[in-house]
């Protein structure tokens, strides 16, 4: 990508502005407390009652895990005589939230293992599934809700709508096995915070220790809490959690632009801020136009009537000047007097990554 330009006189559009007081969030959005977490549950069922929409015969395993569901309701089927359409195999995932008990119900998503077309109208039978240790934490099974459809004839073409190889079963298991955490008996909580920073782990200890009038939390890095559990609330520790959780947090964040060059996203946060640098961005447009002309002999030349092209090319450049920009300006503020120009977000890409390679963008460049 070269860097193509434009100038103007953005004095009225850039103005100094100094950084805006963090924003106040809530503990519970941005940490989370040690132990408290789902867990992924996987399983491998096969899902019946297709309109011929299900494997073809060049998938076998669906055959074979046909012939063991029928072996356990006490049917011995002959694998070489199976050949069938109307059934699937899926893969059955789901996330076991925290606490969960026996006789709780969780959504699970089914999706094709093979070359099913579509699995609407399909029902999903008994199937296990089993955490990381291989135990069986639930157990899944019910008609599937597919959120689109596929059809086509015999000759083939056809139409699709979203995606109807996946769908969802809305409480679709059932949890047989509970994960063991014995959370009344700690003495002590560690909080986990979702981006490390030592600025927001400073002042959440802070936050924290205001609320409990004592020295009860302590930051042994940039992302992790430890707090004692103060005498009052030994045998009130969701009490506890549940007002800490709600606390307010000025969060902080490294400074970072993200570029997305593929289709020319840019993102930036708040904090990110210029030195004093020029920018000159000067507009070169060149355009080639092609039409076809039709091209008449003249009477009694004995010629033929052409086609021939004509070709105009036009070149067309700004009369920009240089942009100087103070230091400290906000980078909202450049890109907004950038958009009030007519600068494309691919333009924005080049002059930022020119502003960084000059050493006046003080953020972390990043390209994804």
């Amino acid at each position: 990508m070269f860097l193509m330009a434009c100038c103007c006189c953005v004095a009225g559009l850039l103005a100094f502005s100094w950084p805006t007081p963090a924003q106040a969030i809530r503990l519970k959005d941005v940490a989370s407390f040690k132990g408290v977490r789902d867990n992924q549950l996987l399983g491998n069922g096969l899902v019946v009652g297709l309109n011929g929409t299900g494997d073809g015969t060049n998938v076998d395993f669906n055959v074979q895990e046909l012939a063991n569901m029928l072996a356990n309701l006490g049917v011995h089927a002959n694998l070489s005589k199976m050949k069938v359409k109307n059934i699937a195999a899926v893969a059955v995932t789901a996330m076991l939230p925290p606490f969960a008990r026996v006789g709780s119900r969780i959504d699970i998503l089914v999706s094709s293992m093979g070359d099913a077309k579509s699995l609407q109208g399909g029902t999903l039978v008994l199937t296990p599934m089993k955490g990381v240790d291989g135990q069986v934490y639930a157990m899944a099974q019910g008609p599937i809700s597919v959120g689109g459809f596929a059809a086509s004839g015999d000759a083939g073409g056809g139409i699709t709508k979203n995606h109807p190889t996946a769908g969802r079963i809305a409480n679709g298991a059932t949890v047989e096995r509970e994960i063991p955490f014995d959370f009344a008996s700690k003495e002590d909580v560690v909080i986990a915070l979702n981006t490390p920073d030592f600025t927001t782990a400073t002042r959440t200890v802070g936050a924290i220790n205001k609320h409990l009038h004592g020295t009860f939390a302590s930051s042994k890095d940039s992302g992790t809490i430890h707090i004692k559990l103060p005498p009052g609330y030994k045998d009130r520790l969701v009490s506890m959690l549940a007002s800490l959780e709600n606390l307010e947090i000025a969060t902080d964040a490294v400074a970072k632009v993200i570029i997305d060059e593929r289709n020319g996203t840019v993102v930036m946060g708040d904090n990110v801020r210029l030195s004093t640098v020029a920018i000159a961005h000067g507009n070169l447009m060149i355009q080639i136009k092609e039409r076809p002309r039709i091209s008449q002999p003249l009477p009694f030349s004995q010629g033929q009537t052409a086609v021939v092209p004509d070709t105009s090319i036009t070149v067309k450049e700004g009369a920009d000047r240089l942009m100087v920009l103070p230091e400290g300006v906000n980078i909202g503020q450049v890109v907004q007097a950038l958009n009030a120009i007519g600068v494309t977000p691919r333009d924005l890409i080049a002059i930022l990554q020119a502003i960084k390679a000059a050493g006046a963008l003080q953020a972390e460049l990043q390209i994804i």
